[in-house]
């Protein structure tokens, strides 16, 4: 069963956006509790609780999706490179491949 936040957000697909809620909620209590224990004023207190789920939401959100973007460009590369590898493996192209002093010559 898929869980909608806001309605139309669902936390199980989308990469990041579970961890993002988990520590949204865990800053907002902080957040929250922190200014309860200085303040003493609820109401307050529970306006800061909101600003740090958002920011932490956000700012876990942002990080995670860097991080994803980054993770899926090495990913290509490296498939790319595998792929050019075994592509190139035994021909002349083969940049791993130590030259015999044979190749220019058909004798």
């Amino acid at each position: 069963q898929a869980f909608k936040l806001l309605g139309f957000l669902d936390v199980k697909s989308v990469p990041c956006s579970r961890e993002s809620v988990l520590y949204g909620s865990v800053g907002s209590l902080v957040v929250g509790l922190g200014h309860f224990l200085a303040t003493s004023r609820v109401r307050r207190s529970c306006d800061f609780a909101v600003g740090g789920f958002i920011c932490t939401m956000l700012g876990y959100w942002f990080y995670c999706r860097y991080n994803l973007a980054q993770h899926r460009i090495r990913q290509r590369m490296l498939k790319e490179g595998m792929r050019n590898k075994i592509l190139f493996e035994g021909s002349s192209l083969d940049p791993e491949r130590k030259p015999t002093g044979n190749e220019g010559s058909n004798s």
